[in-house]
């Protein structure tokens, strides 16, 4: 990090041994952290030691926006948390963002984030930013569309085709879908320009630090009970009025579709739910399938006891367990749907009793694998379709927030 004391020219800066990338990142450091003091793209050339036309290039190429776009996108992103979390005077702010003229500050600020800096205290956080797919599933549990978050058409599909033209910037999607550290999605957030971040403690300490830099942030403690996340982030974002409502919908929702089920099922139907990952079975459990169908609708599991989520089981332990159903979960690997696809063809494997009743339900990640509000809704709305048949007010047929409503 450039400290307040380099002063631009600075030999350090620009030393013959530094890439030109490695050139630009110290220049951007020093932006974030001198954004308050007046910047000129002839003085940060000069600090990158280049021309400032190949400076103005070099920095647009490299980050996918203009160093003086940037630098704007830091000031109102710092002003904006002084709007929302302060009572500091306009002039005041103005100042501390780089902006000696408070009427020029107030205009900037209105063509760049579409209202002005009074209006905007007075409504603060309503441009927010999801980290992860299980935050866009809290905040449209509370009537909130991210400005930018995490969206993929293989793991997230729900979310991409819903929501990828309605939400501007698309992060990338980071473990544990992919091992890309979060950091390559901070260029963007900066741009999103947010008014608050929701994101999870699986972020490093560097990741999170970064994150507040941007706008207030809030972490939610990944092992948390969705509920409780959905309430911490209702009130961090004055929305608890709506993280209420969701609770007390979803658990009416739960009371009608555990009646149904057990009208279809019957007491004694047993539950087992399996993962197919490369030539092996495993006996799979996640926390939104597990209080979903065994919480939440009291159904039976065949799950052996004692044996850890993930462990392989073989045909002959499927045959002791005889489940009366079974959900799978087929990766999406070509090893891994090629065994599926020769499973169903084994013969130990049709005479398992679900098989043979037709008893067999194959689903997939999305929603199977998150853990959220809007997820476990739409897994109890898949649950009660693939028991019965029919899912009557079915979620996916709704506006978010109103999907109870009917």
């Amino acid at each position: 990090m450039v400290s307040k004391k380099e002063q631009p020219g600075d030999n350090s800066l620009r030393t013959p041994f530094r890439s030109r990338k490695t050139d630009l990142n110290v220049i951007k450091e020093f932006m974030d952290q001198h954004y308050d003091e007046p910047l000129s793209i002839a003085q940060l050339a000069k600090m990158a030691n280049i021309s400032p036309k190949y400076f103005v290039d070099l920095f647009k190429k490299t980050y996918g926006i203009s160093a003086m776009d940037y630098l704007t996108s830091v000031r109102i992103n710092h002003a904006k948390r002084y709007l929302a979390e302060s009572e500091a005077r306009l002039r005041d702010i103005a100042l501390k963002v780089g902006y000696k003229d408070e009427f020029y500050f107030s205009r900037k600020f209105k063509k760049e984030v579409g209202v002005s800096p009074s209006d905007f205290a007075k409504d603060a956080r309503r441009h927010i930013a999801a980290c992860s797919s299980s935050a866009i599933g809290q905040l449209l549990a509370l009537d909130i569309v991210p400005a930018a978050a995490p969206l993929d058409p293989k793991w997230t599909p729900h979310y991409y085709y819903a929501l990828r033209t309605k939400i501007r910037f698309h992060l990338h999607l980071t473990a544990p879908y992919d091992q890309v550290p979060f950091e390559v999605n901070l260029g963007k957030l900066v741009q999103a320009r947010p008014d608050a971040i929701i994101g999870t403690d699986q972020l490093t300490s560097m990741e999170i630090a970064k994150m507040n830099e941007i706008a207030p942030s809030l972490i939610v403690a990944a092992q948390d009970h969705w509920r409780d996340q959905l309430q911490r982030i209702g009130r961090f974002l004055n929305r608890e009025d709506k993280a209420g409502q969701w609770i007390r919908r979803y658990e009416q929702r739960v009371q009608s579709a555990r009646e149904q089920i057990g009208n279809a099922l019957g007491q004694q139907d047993k539950i087992l739910t399996l993962r197919i990952y490369g030539r092996s079975i495993h006996n799979y459990k996640n926390r939104g399938m597990e209080e979903v169908l065994f919480r939440d609708l009291q159904l039976q599991s065949a799950s052996p006891g004692g044996v850890p989520a993930g462990s392989p089981l073989t045909l002959e332990q499927l045959a002791e367990l005889a489940p009366d159903r079974i959900l799978v979960l087929v990766c999406p690997e070509a090893s891994s749907r090629a065994f599926w696809l020769a499973l169903q063809h084994s013969p130990e494997w049709r005479k398992l009793a679900a098989v043979k009743n037709r008893h067999v339900y194959p689903i997939a990640s999305d929603p199977w694998c998150e853990y959220s509000a809007v997820a476990v809704t739409r897994m109890l709305d898949e649950a009660l379709l693939l028991f019965t048949g029919n899912c009557p007010n079915g979620f996916q047929d709704y506006s978010y927030g109103e999907s109870f409503a009917n």
